[in-house]
């Protein structure tokens, strides 16, 4: 199964760059189905996990007022070429996903 999360990264001077975009819908619970008129219901992810080896780098609770398909871009330092980066998501449904990438 692919993943739900592209995750891209570049270092520079020291600093890493981290780019990952979720494909999620994030549907806030507020909005309606336009063939039924019915609420459509929430399911927007609350949690969003990122790790550099052992390390939490940042760790982001987030809710409905979040967009569908969320970007999240950070800079952090004291990485090296190849190690190891994951981010791993929760949503409200009890849903997740990760990715392992290694940092170019």
């Amino acid at each position: 199964m692919t993943s739900s999360i592209k995750v891209r990264t570049s270092m520079r001077e020291g600093k890493t760059t981290v780019r990952a975009i979720i494909r999620h819908p994030m549907h806030t619970g507020y909005a309606t189905d336009p063939d039924t008129g019915e609420l459509v219901p929430a399911h927007y992810i609350e949690n969003v996990t990122v790790q550099h080896g052992d390390k939490t780098l940042l760790q982001c609770d987030w809710s409905r007022a979040i967009s569908s398909n969320p970007y999240l871009s950070f800079e952090f330092s004291g990485a090296q070429p190849g190690d190891l980066l994951r981010i791993t998501w929760l949503d409200n449904k009890g849903e997740s996903d990760s990715i392992e990438t290694r940092i170019q």
